[in-house]
């Protein structure tokens, strides 16, 4: 039995952050509903990626929405609302990712729905909160990126802004967005209560950006310096921490004793004895090692570094990442079953409970696909 079996969770949300939260609470079990518009369905479907399209949504609708049934409802109309409200009635959660004013627009804000269901747990998700310059901005990714800061971590000092390559912002608030679901979901059980959950998208990625942020706040407000060697990881750490191209491919050097891997290399760093000068003179440091590194190709670095147990790595793409036995071990691939009989593979969820691994084959359902059962199963009509 999964973790979160017997929870009912409906889902008034769409595009990524709100349903990434929604898939993680039913793959630890919970009855996940989504409360779509007719015919079309919530306008996450028809956001694609590489314009890859899957039983009529797109392919990164699949990805996460698998496990999860569909209500068909428009809520502009009196009879479908009313359904709605006395399924409300009966759930433990109901989640939103609507800008500031629709859910009162329509009568579903939180105070209306905590009338009807006094135990409810009310989630929100926003892009940049309720109040503010920014409250009515769209909640997009990227710009949240461009609006955080996030953007000057990555690259170097040569570069403009570089955003992630990842819906960063999203996929962080959405585990934000469950840890505080499951946190109410506690403090329900000891007061009986209703409880209400916000995050935003902006609060999220600020928080995942804690440990660079709290440098800025107490080193005098001097902004990140990227290092002018390519590869740098991290605009506030020290050499030798980077990715460096070797005669074949390239090369990852963790966090380590520099001098260690000065010896261990060939690469005469004498001239820097002091933990201080890793930082201060990172780019000649990284300079040096990068012009070393460049002489043998990556096994031999490998079979070097790792005996002496050098924080080290090759680096992979796609293809060799996934057939490599480290991620086949993992067991982190599975197929999901579409309407058509065909499949999709996807990740697993990544938590395990007593040993076990979590799976659901199910795949994302088709607009309204289960509104007949949902109906008769909750005497909504």
């Amino acid at each position: 039995m999964k973790p979160l079996e017997g929870l009912l969770v409906l889902e008034f949300a769409q595009f990524m952050a709100a349903p990434t939260a929604g898939l993680r609470l039913a793959d630890l079990g919970a009855r996940v509903i989504k409360i779509e518009r007719p015919v079309k369905g919530e306008a996450g479907r028809q956001i694609a990626i590489r314009n890859i399209f899957v039983d009529g949504s797109s392919l990164v609708f699949h990805t996460i929405n698998r496990n999860k049934e569909s209500y068909a409802a428009d809520l502009k109309d009196p009879e479908d609302m009313e359904r709605v409200k006395k399924l409300i009635a009966q759930a433990d959660v109901i989640t939103h990712n609507f800008r500031p004013g629709v859910m009162e627009k329509i009568g579903l804000d939180y105070d209306s729905v905590k009338a009807i269901n006094p135990r409810v747990i009310y989630g929100v998700v926003t892009g940049y909160g309720t109040k503010g310059p920014w409250a009515l901005r769209p909640g997009q990714d990227l710009l949240i990126q461009s609006l955080s800061g996030l953007a000057y971590l990555s690259g170097t000092n040569a570069d403009g802004p570089v955003p992630f390559g990842l819906a960063t912002a999203d996929m962080i608030c959405g585990a934000h967005f469950v840890q505080g679901i499951l946190a109410a979901l506690i403090k329900r059980a000891k007061t009986n209560a209703s409880v209400l959950v916000e995050v935003s998208l902006l609060e999220s990625v600020l928080d995942m950006q804690f440990e660079v942020i709290t440098t800025y706040l107490n080193d005098g407000g001097k902004l990140p310096q990227r290092s002018s060697v390519k590869g740098n990881g991290h605009a506030y750490l020290s050499a030798p921490y980077g990715i460096y191209q070797t005669q074949d491919n390239y090369l990852t050097l963790a966090m380590g004793d520099l001098q260690k891997i000065g010896n261990a290399i060939g690469c005469n760093l004498s001239a820097y004895p002091d933990k201080e000068q890793w930082f201060d003179n990172r780019d000649e440091i990284m300079s040096l090692l990068a012009d070393k590194i460049k002489t043998k190709n990556t096994a031999n670095w490998l079979e070097i570094l790792e005996t002496q147990g050098i924080w080290c790595s090759e680096v992979l793409t796609y293809k060799e990442a996934l057939q490599h036995e480290g991620y086949l071990a993992q067991g982190i691939k599975q197929e999901v079953s579409l309407p058509d009989g065909s499949s999709l593979s996807t990740p697993r969820c990544p938590i395990r409970i007593n040993g076990e691994r979590l799976y659901s084959p199910i795949a994302a359902p088709r607009p309204g696909q289960q509104t007949e059962v949902i109906n008769t199963q909750f005497a909504l009509i």
